[in-house]
């Protein structure tokens, strides 16, 4: 008898059980959903999605062991978890996360033709990828718009000499004497003129594609500003421009410092270091502070789906539109600290030696 009351005990105990597994497997489903569909948004594409199932579907070029193959993302689908092999002018691939691979010969556990190794890195082989990205795209969009605004305005100076500014030059002038005067000449002084049209370039480019970034529907939507690869081209420009204007006083402090002779073994590594940390902090910077932006206002937002509560949605939407306030201020705080480090890097590769008292 006790036997039998014990067994029914713990097959009622397991039956309750089952249905708060099965509870807490949906919530961890969920959670992966939304973890996914955030870095989904802050993610390059292969397209430009707009609402629903309507995106516009952009080129794809890989450069793959048969050569050279371009088609239209929307070609094979929009299967992206690895499950289907696509002949592509015969090469066989894989979409996976928005990436092509080349497959694994026999399906993973999971029905992927994915394989990962015993730390869950990707083993499987990749063709490089040239194709016309969602954020490449964005950023032709930006340069034709800054081209068009700036030689537009810098016709408007040469018919306008000594007039009063007048339509898009009378807006955006006050930011140029901006950049002019408060950052160019303090930091660089008389030599101010020969990289103002660098440092115009740099502040625009960045303050544009950020305000991009905050629109959800075409042209913007792309996290150009939070891609890591974009913010390393643009420090790299910077550091490049600094290596190349070094002064003799500029390299005398790397490989000379005002140090004792026996302090050199450790002071010249250094300031060689110092050389690549400075690029790299503009590079992080500005993509930490742009994508942790995104992911904040995309998690917010996320918490009315996961909580499925009015209360949730009356805090989190007045929060989601106070973030992006601010985002608009850090938007154009982050073009100005990118480009007044930029103006600090160069003045100090173009410093001339004071003389000593």
């Amino acid at each position: 008898m006790n036997f039998s009351a014990n067994s029914q005990e713990h097959a009622a105990a397991d039956t309750a059980h089952e249905p708060a597994n099965a509870e807490h497997g949906e919530v961890a489903e969920k959670d992966e959903d939304i973890s996914q569909m955030i870095l989904h948004h802050i993610a390059d594409s292969h397209e430009w999605h707009f609402f629903g199932n309507v995106s516009i579907p952009l080129p794809v070029i890989l450069l793959t062991d048969k050569g050279l193959v371009t088609f239209l993302s929307n070609k094979f689908g929009h299967n992206d978890h690895g499950t289907e092999i696509i002949d592509v002018a015969g090469n066989q691939l894989v979409n996976y996360h928005g990436k092509f691979y080349y497959p694994s010969k026999v399906k993973s556990a999971d029905g992927t033709y994915i394989s990962h190794d015993g730390k869950g890195e990707l083993l499987n082989g990749k063709p490089l990828d040239v194709s016309m990205t969602k954020n490449v795209v964005s950023l032709l969009i930006s340069a034709i718009v800054l081209l068009i605004v700036f030689i537009g305005i810098a016709n408007s100076y040469k018919k306008r000499e000594g007039k009063a500014p007048k339509g898009l030059q009378s807006i955006l002038e006050p930011v140029i004497l901006f950049v002019r005067d408060d950052i160019a000449k303090p930091q660089l002084g008389h030599k101010y003129t020969g990289f103002m049209p660098y440092l115009l370039t740099i502040f625009f480019f960045v303050w544009l594609n950020n305000l991009m970034g905050l629109v959800p529907f075409f042209p913007g939507g792309a996290n150009l500003s939070g891609n890591i690869a974009v913010t390393m081209m643009l420090a790299l420009c910077t550091f490049v421009l600094t290596t190349f204007n070094g002064n003799k006083n500029y390299w005398g402090h790397v490989f000379t410092p005002h140090v004792p002779w026996w302090l050199y073994p450790l002071i010249i590594p250094v300031e060689i270091i110092g050389l690549f940390t400075k690029p790299i902090a503009l590079m992080i910077r500005l993509f930490a502070n742009i994508t942790a932006g995104h992911i904040l206002v995309l998690s917010l937002i996320s918490l009315i789906f996961i909580l499925k509560s009015v209360f949730v949605a009356g805090v989190a939407i007045p929060f989601v539109l106070f973030i992006s306030v601010i985002e608009l201020v850090v938007g154009f705080i982050q073009a100005f600290i990118f480009t007044i480090l930029s103006a600090l890097f160069i003045s100090m590769a173009i410093e001339e030696k004071h003389a000593e008292h």
